[in-house]
């Protein structure tokens, strides 16, 4: 069967060549983990449960992870053998079971979780690049609990130039539109995050009035997520090959992205200065 499970659309019959994406039909897996380096609610004390997906929709030069979603590093797993390491990572204590750019994945990866979803009993997340197709994204519905989409770029030159992509805008906002419908109001119980859709967005150099237009975008949301707005960019990878992408951000970027967020009464997660650490604030 060909692929069209993105927007990328490559009609590539994956049982015999690679997907854009760098993989074949098997799932392939980087890591599974306890991972603490989420949101707050989503971390908790106990970590997220995470299953790092190999491969990827998307081709940003800066990418830290890129070992993982450039070069493709993981291993074949059966859908079996998914299924007991998720029920292993539940018994293990975690908050969530956390799917990291599972978006090229879908159509194998559905049928388990209307499986899983019967046994589980903490919620899933569903952590994506944010380039997906809408109709997808409601294949979906009433098997994700949390959403946790990056959304990049408000201009498509910027997509284009840096992640390889076509109507960027397009798909992410549609996309991010059906997860708020989904799943409209964040729920956090004792500082756990049971159902919602965090918006991350990382500042990028020199582009930071691209993401107050973004910020503006959220704000125009019937159903209102949270928003992460991130810090941590580093150059990295084949950052180095575009001379704006080639330094850190400045505290001048960041700080008018936040207020923007203030601005617009958008509520989420501001980034410590000079530090990983997310800081949960209850507005910008």
């Amino acid at each position: 069967m060909v692929c069209n499970g993105c927007p990328r659309k490559c009609n590539v019959d994956r049982s015999i060549n690679m997907g854009f994406c760098g993989c074949g039909e098997d799932i392939k897996v980087a890591k599974i983990m306890k991972h603490f380096g989420e949101e707050p609610p989503v971390t908790g004390t106990n970590g997220s449960g995470t299953v790092f997906f190999s491969g990827c929709v998307l081709k940003c030069p800066f990418c830290q992870n890129y070992p993982v979603s450039h070069q493709h590093k993981g291993e074949i797993y059966s859908e079996k053998d998914l299924e007991k390491a998720i029920f292993e990572l539940e018994e293990s204590g975690v908050h969530n079971i956390n799917l990291v750019t599972p978006t090229h994945y879908l159509n194998k990866l559905i049928p388990m979780l209307e499986r899983i979803k019967l046994k589980l009993n903490i919620p899933i997340v569903y952590n994506t690049g944010g380039y997906e197709l809408p109709e997808q994204i409601k294949r979906l519905d009433g098997l994700i609990d949390i959403y946790l989409p990056d959304l990049k770029y408000f201009d498509d030159e910027y997509g284009k130039k840096y992640s390889k992509t076509d109507n960027y805008f397009y798909y992410t906002s549609n996309s991010i539109t059906e997860m708020t419908r989904q799943v409209p109001k964040a729920v956090i119980e004792n500082g756990i995050m049971k159902k919602g859709v965090i918006i991350r967005h990382l500042v990028l150099p020199s582009l930071y009035k691209d993401s107050i237009k973004l910020m503006e975008w959220i704000g125009t949301l019937e159903n209102r997520p949270l928003v992460s707005i991130m810090r941590q960019y580093t150059p990295c990878y084949k950052a180095f090959d575009y001379k704006e992408l080639s330094r850190r951000i400045t505290t001048f970027e960041y700080d008018k992205v936040i207020e923007k967020c203030a601005e617009l009464g958008l509520e989420g997660f501001t980034q410590l200065k000079g530090c990983e650490t997310l800081d949960m604030t209850p507005d910008f």
